[in-house]
């Protein structure tokens, strides 16, 4: 079987977490991945719905071609942008911040963006709105 086909929980599977410029994760941070799909699973119990990834691993070039920081979690396989159907991004910003400091998701960043929200996994609590919805921020 593929690795990209093989579950790595009841409701994420390896090819989610490829770059989307089609280079599937390195096995190498294959460990990362399994982490972030964990993390995952625990928002899904929460939610009761699907979790989309808008984009995970990421090599250099899709890095840079999406504007994305040159210290990326994304480079490392170390975080996910997510959205959620049906759920505004600040509430899944909220919950996740509150799971961290509760202790039931690991201690990450998070970021709030218009239409989606960043979390990685890079071991201490930092929370940003980045929203450029100016209607959004209050």
């Amino acid at each position: 079987m593929n690795a990209n086909e093989i579950l790595l929980t009841p409701h994420f599977k390896f090819s989610e977490f490829n770059c989307k410029d089609g280079t599937p994760v390195p096995e190498h941070l294959h460990y990362n991945i399994r982490m972030l799909a964990g993390c995952l699973e625990v928002l899904r119990g929460h939610f009761q719905l699907p979790i989309i990834i808008n984009s995970a691993y990421r090599t250099q070039s899709y890095n840079a071609k999406v504007g994305g920081v040159a210290n990326s979690q994304h480079l490392s396989a170390n975080a996910v942008d997510i959205s959620i159907l049906g759920t505004p991004p600040l509430h899944i910003f909220t919950v996740i911040r509150s799971f961290m400091k509760k202790g039931l998701l690991p201690a990450g960043c998070v970021i709030l963006y218009d239409t989606f929200v960043h979390y990685d996994l890079r071991g201490h609590i930092v929370e940003i709105d980045n929203r450029q919805c100016k209607s959004c921020q209050q």
